[in-house]
């Protein structure tokens, strides 16, 4: 129990760190800005592992450790306190984001190497990490929205870190204002929880939620509506999905600890910690799965179109969260969280090659612009392979089929599960293999279009080589019952998470599902070869004729959602604002005020010294009220 004290460090050192370069970072040299903010996470990381061996050593009471620093306040009975709560969910949670984040804080030191700001940059990325520390560890859901604001914050800054170019500045005020909407929806949430159940600590709003709420009951619904918008907006999910592919603007260390460990997995970690809620509403959760379907669709065929290989793996993540949001509207809650962790790993992984490759082609996005850099990069070429692999789901070998794989079962054998799910799960899992591998082929494949320059050093290479080990292992530790029925993870979540149950006969199907989804990946990994790279001239032609070129300009603008909230939102507030520059809402107040004057002016007349007038306004209005008296 000793080393479950040590729990506070692990949001505290990534806080520290950004305090230390806020207050001293100017005075500090590049070498030592670095090993603040790199040495300040590895010690979180660090924390996190002491911590984590002693939970799973010797497992508290209840599956869960609660560590409670000091109340925040006490009026009328509600106390929301500063504490810190530890289950199998929030110590994967932390894990993942301390490992990830630690390698691409050791990534950063040398990619940002050249540039401006340097302890700037370390300063909003360490407030980043202890954000969503201080998210995924609070034990009160207004600690949890603490952390979710400080995430909406830091994406704010870091999106926009290169401010001098004001198309990142509008790309982080269009992360900042789109995120805003459903962060708005969450905190009537929170209000609606704390007004009718007293309190906000979650594991005391879980079981009250229970005792206070029936199944479909309107509060029920209206408290998990409001906490799955929040939920939308954090993880881009449809139809707040139009800021990430925008947020590209910043650096792509930034992408990568937004994309893989961060901010957009916010949302699907609010909905497994508060599931009971989601339970109490099915109509919710069951929006939850369609979200979930219809994201991971939009999401992938726009990724089939874009050319800046950024924005092809911003498509991907919204996709990937989309499978994510997909298993938790099945109940399936083990398989989302497995699918974060091993989704953490192989997006990181492609974000930081994709970073490699952007510098060593001065800055170069455009994918047409590049080719045959497997000869010139060999190393960036591998470990990038391989995360495109776990990303396809390539069968047996890769962390994202076993990942996947869990979902795609579920979404079919769950008692919440249904054909059409599956159906759009493996059509996602086609188009995913066929836009990933539609990269690698253009990419790294035929005639080289521009030679490299800057080649990555150790501290580029070695997270990337790191995170492709992990995209290539994690996956073992949860296998079908065809191919090993290793329940490592499932077994560990469970903890924290209902187990699910499936259907009768669904567990005879499964070696089926499995075999046909890995034959639809590899499918798509063939398709994308003849269309990419053997035969490119097919894809031209099916890009030139007229539905080709109506369906990919409509996908590449992202189905049109810019467009239409740019036409029907936008513009109209700001045709609104120029009209009403002196708010409408002043007229009441100057109405006032010019009634005011005018009965002062008219009062004023009767002051004009002459008694027979002041006399004869008496006698009036004596007749008046001697009238009022005898007639009323």
């Amino acid at each position: 129990m000793m080393m479950l004290e040590l729990l506070w460090l692990v949001p505290a050192l990534p806080i520290a760190g950004f305090l230390i370069l806020v207050i001293a970072g100017r005075l500090l040299s590049r070498p030592w800005i670095a090993a603040v903010g790199v040495g300040s996470v590895g010690l979180a990381f660090g924390a996190a592992v002491t911590v984590g061996i002693s939970f799973m050593g010797a497992a508290p009471a209840a599956n869960s450790y609660v560590q409670h620093l000091w109340t925040w306040m006490s009026v009328g009975g509600f106390t929301p306190s500063l504490s810190l709560y530890l289950d199998a969910l929030s110590l994967v949670m932390v894990l993942v984001v301390t490992s990830v984040g630690f390698l691409i804080h050791l990534y950063s030191a040398e990619f940002m190497a050249a540039e401006e700001g340097y302890a700037r940059f370390f300063a909003y990325m360490n407030l980043f990490v202890g954000a969503m520390l201080t998210l995924v560890l609070a034990d009160d859901l207004l600690l949890l929205y603490l952390g979710w604001e400080g995430v909406g914050l830091c994406s704010y800054l870091l999106i926009g870190f290169w401010y001098k170019d004001p198309l990142n500045g509008l790309a982080a005020r269009k992360a900042f204002v789109v995120t805003r909407i459903g962060d708005t929806a969450m905190s009537i949430g929170l209000f609606l929880i704390a007004t009718n159940l007293g309190t906000l600590r979650i594991q005391e709003v879980m079981y009250l939620a229970a005792g206070h709420w029936a199944v479909g009951s309107g509060m029920a619904v209206a408290a998990a509506a409001l906490l799955l918008g929040g939920a939308i907006g954090k993880s881009a999910q449809l139809p707040l999905q139009t800021w990430l592919p925008d947020a590209m603007a910043g650096p792509t260390p930034v992408s990568a600890l937004i994309h893989a460990a961060t901010m957009v997995t916010a949302g699907v970690y609010l909905i497994a910690r508060t599931h009971l809620l989601f339970t109490l509403a099915p109509a919710v959760q069951a929006a939850v799965a369609g979200i979930g379907a219809l994201t991971l669709l939009s999401a992938g065929f726009s990724a089939l179109t874009q050319r800046d290989i950024k924005r092809v793996l911003a498509y991907s993540t919204i996709g990937q969260i989309g499978y994510m949001f997909l298993a938790l509207g099945a109940g399936a809650w083990s398989a989302a969280i497995f699918h974060f962790m091993t989704h953490a790993f192989f997006k990181a992984l492609l974000f930081l090659g994709a970073g490699m490759v952007i510098l060593s082609l001065d800055h170069e996005h455009d994918i047409f612009k590049m080719g045959g850099l497997r000869s010139q990069l060999p190393a960036v070429f591998w470990t990038f392979l391989i995360g495109a692999c776990s990303l396809s789901a390539l069968p047996f070998i890769t962390a994202g089929f076993y990942s996947k794989d869990l979902i795609l079962f579920y979404s079919l054998a769950s008692p919440l599960g249904n054909r059409w799910l599956w159906t759009a799960g493996v059509l996602g899992a086609f188009i995913t293999s066929l836009y990933t591998f539609r990269m690698v082929f253009i990419i790294f494949f035929g005639e080289a279009k521009s030679l490299t320059g800057r080649r990555p050093g150790i501290m580029m290479t070695a997270p990337v080589v790191i995170l492709a080990a992990l995209s290539l292992l994690a996956g073992f530790i949860e296998l079908p019952a065809s191919f090993g029925n290793v329940r490592i993870f499932s077994a560990f979540m469970n903890n924290a998470l209902p187990a699910i149950a499936v259907r009768a006969g669904a567990s005879e199907a499964e070696t089926t599902l499995m075999a046909f989804a890995a034959v639809v990946s590899l499918l798509g990994i063939f398709l994308a070869y003849v269309l990419f790279f053997a035969k490119p001239r097919y894809a031209d032609s099916l890009a030139s004729v007229l539905p080709g070129r109506l369906l990919h300009r409509f996908w590449f603008a992202g189905w049109g959602f810019d467009r239409f909230y740019e036409t029907f939102i936008v513009r109209p507030f700001l045709w609104i604002a120029r009209t009403n520059r002196e708010d409408f809402i002043d007229l009441f107040y100057l109405g006032m005020i010019w009634t005011g004057r005018s009965l002062s002016t008219m009062l004023s007349l009767s002051q004009n010294g002459k008694v027979r007038m002041y006399a004869a306004g008496i006698a009036f209005g004596a007749v008046v009220a001697l009238a009022i008296v005898v007639f009323l």
